[in-house]
């Protein structure tokens, strides 16, 4: 009953591939026939193996899809060598210039051009074994919901450790939060810490206007806790304005003097040096009771990332799995363009009694 049920499954494919391209169905049908009696042939949709290109393709599409903000930052995969380092040349100081110049000769200047070099990350996901294949290809939908599982993994992964990258260490690009005592949200972390408020957005506002950062295209991201905390503080007229500027198409959920803001579910997290001299940490650390969340804030031109090698892996009908093993590997990585980290800035939680 098994082989009949598949051969009928072949007839019905190979009938509807045969109408689309233009061909009688009785054209399908006795192709379908016939791949009951090929020697070889899976059984089942002919044997539908993953079609690698098409998986490779939709991995960094569906990467900006989950982490939309990653979208509204400098693109540097034009400079991407080998898929795995990126080399960009980038201009020295520029040269001088003198109004009503007495002194001749003028002075012979050189400019010095310095290569900015960086290695991209390597992230791979587990090896995903998906058993007693001849079955599985009967339910197309279980393979798809494996392999959407491990991009989504390998997209938060991602998303992290570009965010990690993008973090100042600059003591002027780090403020703290000002607001009243709320507990502390992160895993890990215990007691009080300074609420996010829009005292605290209007300081990093004024950092950038300091700093000549162009007032479009300026952006920040905070998790779901610090915008809660930014909400709380609004008077119902600014609250009213705010969520009139969400974005459905961008990921956009709100705009407050002059950042496009973003939220996910984990941003940054900061240890608990003394004042403006913390330092970020990485999420695959262990959680700490010091630990303080940050939220980013950032200008287009002021970050950049960079996707290099993007591979799909399979092996179909593993003799020694009794199964299709599957696994994806990609490279990323970025970085603060300037290195006096303007145009980037965070709000660090500060302890509270």
């Amino acid at each position: 009953m098994k082989k009949i049920g598949l051969l009928l499954f072949n007839i019905v494919v190979a009938s509807l591939l045969a109408v689309a391209m233009g061909a009688p169905a009785v054209f399908g049908v006795g192709i379908g026939l016939l791949s009951g009696f090929m020697p070889g042939l899976p059984s089942g949709a002919f044997g539908m193996a993953v079609q690698k290109e098409i998986w490779e393709n939709d991995i960094v599409p569906s990467l900006f899809a989950d982490n939309s903000f990653l979208k509204f930052a400098y693109n540097a995969d034009q400079y991407v060598l080998a898929g795995k380092v990126v080399h960009i040349p980038q201009a020295g100081a520029a040269v001088g210039t003198t109004k009503n110049r007495t002194t001749l000769p003028g002075v012979i200047v050189q400019r010095t051009d310095v290569d900015v070099t960086y290695s991209l990350n390597e992230f791979t996901t587990d090896p995903v074994l998906i058993s007693n294949a001849d079955t599985v290809q009967l339910s197309y939908d279980k393979r798809t919901s494996v392999t959407a599982e491990m991009r989504s993994n390998m997209n938060q992964a991602v998303a992290l450790d570009m965010l990690r990258n993008w973090a100042p260490t600059n003591p002027i690009s780090i403020l703290r939060t000002s607001g009243a005592a709320v507990p502390a949200h992160l895993d890990g972390a215990t007691g009080n810490r300074m609420a996010l408020t829009m005292n605290d957005f209007r300081a990093v506002n004024k950092l950038f206007n300091k700093q000549n950062i162009p007032t479009s295209d300026r952006y920040a991201l905070l998790d779901a806790d610090m915008y809660d905390q930014l909400l709380s503080s609004m008077t119902p007229t600014q609250y009213r304005d705010f969520m009139a500027l969400v974005d459905p198409a961008t990921g956009a959920i709100g705009k407050f003097m002059n950042f496009t803001i973003f939220q996910r579910d984990k941003v940054l997290k900061y240890d608990n040096g003394v004042g403006t001299g913390c330092a970020p940490l990485d999420w695959t650390l262990p959680g700490n009771a010091t630990d303080n969340a940050a939220a980013l804030f950032w200008h287009v031109n002021s970050v950049e990332r960079a996707i290099g090698t993007v591979n799909f892996f399979e092996r179909i009908a593993d003799p020694t799995y009794y199964g299709d093993i599957y696994s994806y590997l990609l490279r990323a990585g970025g970085r603060i363009r300037r290195n006096d980290s303007k145009g980037v800035a965070v709000i660090v939680q500060s302890p509270s009694a």
